[in-house]
């Protein structure tokens, strides 16, 4: 569960990148490929337009398998933050996990794990109960069942079947689907409300 520090401070969104921001290409290391999803920068835009912080939390295996550089990662990272930028969205800070998650060797970080967003709750004074969890993927959204916080699953084409299910199983006063990221921010924003965001521009990257 979440402690008393990480129940105070501004709600966010943390939003999920690949999926979900921009197309899944499956170990992205081609900064030149990164493609924004339709409505992901106005979706982001309208969060921005609440004072409601973004933090985009993304897992990264293909760096611990050899498959993406931390300089790659950094780029495609840069890249999208780019297009955000033209289609007038910004996002706090991104953070990322690089481990594979064997479970021979666990981390804390991999989603649904919460140290990325605890990480970011301390960095800026964010208040995990009272945040939205968005993404394609179940781990995206689990976060919120821990943190008592909002999750919503926005599938789209590369959502397996079975997080889906869950997600349906799991629909309550705290858990939603949505069929694009837009209608997820806007759930999100009713359900947690606004409060000015933290400002500063630098964060986990």
């Amino acid at each position: 569960m979440t402690s008393a520090s990480e129940r105070s401070g501004s709600p966010a969104l943390f939003i999920d990148r690949d999926g979900t921001v921009i197309a899944d290409a499956h170990y992205l290391a081609d900064a030149s490929r990164v493609q924004l999803l339709a409505g992901a920068a106005a979706a982001i835009a309208k969060a921005n337009a609440a004072q409601v912080s973004v933090v985009v939390v993304t897992n990264q295996s293909g760096i611990a398998r050899g498959l993406i550089t931390h300089a790659q990662y950094a780029a495609v990272r840069d890249q999208t933050n780019a297009l955000l930028s033209a289609g007038g969205a910004s996002v706090l800070a991104t953070y990322h996990c690089p481990h594979w998650g064997h479970p021979k060797e666990p981390c804390e970080c991999r989603k649904p794990g919460l140290g990325m967003y605890r990480e970011a709750a301390a960095a800026y004074q964010l208040d995990l109960m009272h945040s939205a969890y968005i993404g394609d993927r179940w781990r995206d959204v689990q976060p919120a069942l821990t943190t008592g916080g909002i999750g919503i699953l926005v599938p789209g084409i590369e959502t397996p079947a079975a997080d889906v299910e869950e997600a349906r199983s799991a629909l309550s006063a705290r858990i939603f689907m949505a069929e694009n990221l837009l209608e997820a921010v806007s759930i999100a924003l009713a359900m947690i409300g606004a409060r000015t965001p933290v400002q500063s521009p630098l964060g986990g990257q």
